[in-house]
């Protein structure tokens, strides 16, 4: 039987197939035990900063129904640390990548795409969930101007990288944020991030999580996502990777379906690290 072939164009970046590996449940060293990461479309790596951060104390992941919260604070060791350890070992074994780029403020943000304009990364996928530090910590991407902004000056720094912009669905209307996103020079759009959520401990009557609340993840957001981005491409006509809870290929071929033209895979990595090529091998057998 031939080989069905699954490559399609994201912003000029040629993917092999539609499955991506989403950032934050992607690391080369562990990652890479379970599958060569240039079986996948892509492998988005954890969020990068210009200088490296501490992250959040723990606990920083708790269990829920339906899923799991996440409040690790982005944690990583800095721009020079990441290429010269995660992005060369990528690169080195051939796979497509997508660098995760996250700041407090407008010009970090703008400083680590410039960058990583300068290096081999494929694409670059602005994180606009975080806290605007000048903005009394709302994230960039609830406001609209705000998030325009953030996305002209990292297209600007970002020279010929197409820059992804991926979408917090704590909003009120998600297309409207979108079509600002684009209008402001996003080649492309990735969507959905994490809910926000929050447990407390019936026990100690206090939430879970050191920082109070998390990020909500897992199958109880997919139909979520699935909302989302259909809302999405009926607003814009650029690429879409759509994300959220997607533990199987028929969840992933459900967002497709919806409106995404590749699809990341997270949370299910964290239970089964080798989740992506298993999804993409039933996407195979779906189709």
């Amino acid at each position: 039987m031939k080989a069905k072939d699954l490559s399609l164009d994201i912003c000029g970046v040629r993917f092999k197939n539609p499955i991506v590996a989403a950032s934050g449940t992607y690391s080369f060293r562990e990652s890479s035990l379970y599958y060569d990461p240039a079986a996948l479309g892509c492998i988005t790596t954890k969020s990068v900063s210009m200088e490296p951060w501490a992250g959040n104390d723990a606990p920083k992941i708790a269990e829920t129904y339906g899923g799991m919260l996440n409040s690790i604070g982005l944690a990583n060791k800095g721009i020079e640390d990441y290429i010269e350890n995660e992005l060369r070992q990528l690169k080195n074994s051939g796979a497509t990548v997508m660098a995760n780029v996250v700041g407090r403020t407008i010009d970090e943000y703008a400083a680590v795409t410039e960058r990583l304009a300068e290096t081999d990364v494929d694409l670059i996928e602005l994180n606009i969930s975080c806290p605007n530090v000048k903005q009394g910590g709302i994230a960039f991407g609830t406001d609209p101007k705000v998030a325009s902004n953030l996305i002209a000056r990292a297209k600007k720094a970002g020279g010929k990288k197409p820059i992804i912009v991926k979408l917090t669905p704590n909003v009120t209307d998600i297309s409207s944020i979108a079509r600002a996103a684009v209008e402001s020079g996003a080649d492309g759009l990735s969507l959905i991030n994490t809910l926000k959520g929050m447990r407390i401990d019936v026990k100690t009557k206090k939430p879970v999580m050191t920082t109070g609340s998390g990020g909500l993840s897992g199958p109880a957001i997919h139909p979520v996502a699935v909302y989302m981005v259909y809302q999405t491409r009926l607003a814009v006509s650029v690429p879409i990777i759509g994300m959220g809870g997607v533990m199987t290929g028929e969840d992933a071929y459900e967002l497709m379906l919806a409106g995404a033209d590749a699809v990341a895979v997270g949370t299910a990595a964290l239970i089964d690290p080798a989740a992506p090529v298993r999804i993409l091998a039933e996407i195979e057998h779906f189709m």
